[in-house]
């Protein structure tokens, strides 16, 4: 397998949509891909989905064990060029330092993709991508893509000070407002909640089909010496043996990889969207709610009857019902919405969560289940939200937590018999090969 990792020297750079107009040209030319996102992210694998056709993977070198980064990219197949989109910087990762797209890089042979923001230098990209290039021996930056160059004299200039370093220069990209996505507080606005997605897609392929030499690429890609070997690795022990997963533009924040798992486990995966009023299939014996974004549409799940009474029939047959982040909260009794207005939501769980004094909630989590109803060992998270907690009634706590520095966070989640939840987005178990 081939691979490269898009990367960038921080946030805002331009990394996506580069990556989602490579996808698609590199499509439009019938290369085989395999499209993943770096770190936990839940909202740009839809869009990497899109541009490429092919489900995309989460590759985390911080909260995944090195058997499951493998085990991914193995999956991917060995006939296609594995399109990793990193997180945040090339360098940054958990608080400890760890987990950053530089280590995957490392871990998985990818060849490194730069893309520099250049609107506001000139001959000090030299210096930069330099710097990123030197500053781990066990990685290869082959090459760079400058983007939001603002005009001809501009793009010589960058040209001249990169060539003199040795830096090949893959692409050159111009500043243009129509390769700007809109955002919101999680991050992009949901792909599928993006009306003119496909539209987007095709004009980031044109730009870069015109201006990047995906010969180049693709050859610096072929480059990586990575051999990944399908391991049968430990998986998250299903939920039940038929799963009812909620996905819809309120329930999407799901990690593939997670239901992978399960279907290689032998469980039967089914869908269901609560905001078309459906229920789980009354044959689950699990029913999983992914977080997403409920407080966007907390009118409309209160009024879903049929949501309501499948949900409340499950509970009552006796369906192991996990909620997460957004799921959490609608398994609650309650969600205030940002403008003091309170919803009503399931009341399996005695909680009520508000988005009228938002406090954000992010990093890294070890959790440990306090006992083994659900799960039977540690592991790894991802905690991202903007919900404060209200009020808790009278339930058993799910787990105990800590950060990724190691430091206690204290107890987390509630349960009460087979239904629980928390606001921690499980990423793989902990403390096995």
């Amino acid at each position: 397998m081939s691979g490269l990792l898009i990367a960038a020297p921080c946030s805002g750079s331009g990394k996506t949509t580069v990556t989602l107009g490579l996808m698609r040209a590199m499509r439009r030319r019938g290369m085989a891909i395999a499209p993943g996102k770096a770190g936990p992210d839940y909202i740009d694998p839809a869009f990497h989905t899109a541009a490429s056709g092919e489900p995309c993977l989460n590759y985390d070198p911080w909260a995944m064990r090195p058997a499951l980064l493998a085990a991914n990219a193995a999956h991917a197949g060995d006939r296609r060029t594995l399109v990793v989109e990193a997180m945040m910087g090339l360098h940054d990762g958990a608080a400890d330092g760890s987990g950053t797209p530089a280590d995957l890089a490392a871990a998985l042979d990818l060849a490194v993709i730069l893309v520099v923001d250049c609107a506001r230098m000139s001959h000090s990209v030299a210096a930069l991508v330099r710097g990123y290039a030197d500053h781990r021996g066990d990685i290869r930056v082959a090459g760079v893509v400058l983007n939001k160059v603002g005009s001809d004299r501009h793009e010589m200039m960058l040209r001249d000070a990169l060539t003199r370093v040795g830096m090949p220069v893959f692409g050159v990209l111009r500043q243009d407002s129509a390769l700007k996505l809109p955002e919101r507080h999680l991050g992009l606005v949901q792909a599928g909640e993006h009306g003119t997605l496909e539209t987007f897609i095709d004009y980031a392929a044109d730009r870069v089909e015109a201006t990047c030499d995906l010969d180049a690429i693709r050859a610096a890609s072929a480059l990586s010496r990575g051999e990944r070997a399908m391991a049968e690795v430990i998986r998250f022990k299903p939920l039940g043996q038929h799963i009812a997963v909620a996905r819809d533009v309120a329930f999407a924040f799901c990690y593939e990889h997670l239901l992978f798992g399960w279907r290689r486990a032998g469980a039967e995966i089914s869908f269901f969207s609560p905001l078309t009023d459906e229920g789980p299939d009354a044959a689950a014996d699990a029913v999983y709610l992914p977080g997403g974004y409920p407080e966007l549409h907390a009118g409309r799940m209160q009024a879903a009857a049929g949501f309501r009474s499948g949900m409340a029939a499950a509970a009552k047959r006796g369906a192991r019902i996990f909620g997460e982040c957004g799921g959490y909260m609608v398994l609650g009794e309650g969600l205030v919405a940002a403008d003091g207005a309170r919803y009503e939501m399931l009341g399996l769980l005695p909680l009520t969560t508000s988005f009228a004094e938002r406090r954000r909630h992010l990093g890294y989590r070890r959790v440990v289940p306090l006992d083994n109803t659900f799960f039977d060992g540690p592991m790894t998270a991802h905690e991202f939200h903007y919900a404060t907690i209200v009020s808790e009634g009278a339930a058993d706590r799910l787990f105990s937590v800590s950060d990724a520095a190691g430091v206690d966070l204290g107890q987390a989640g509630l349960r009460r018999g087979h239904v629980a939840g928390s606001f921690m987005h499980l990423i793989d178990i902990a403390g096995r090969p």
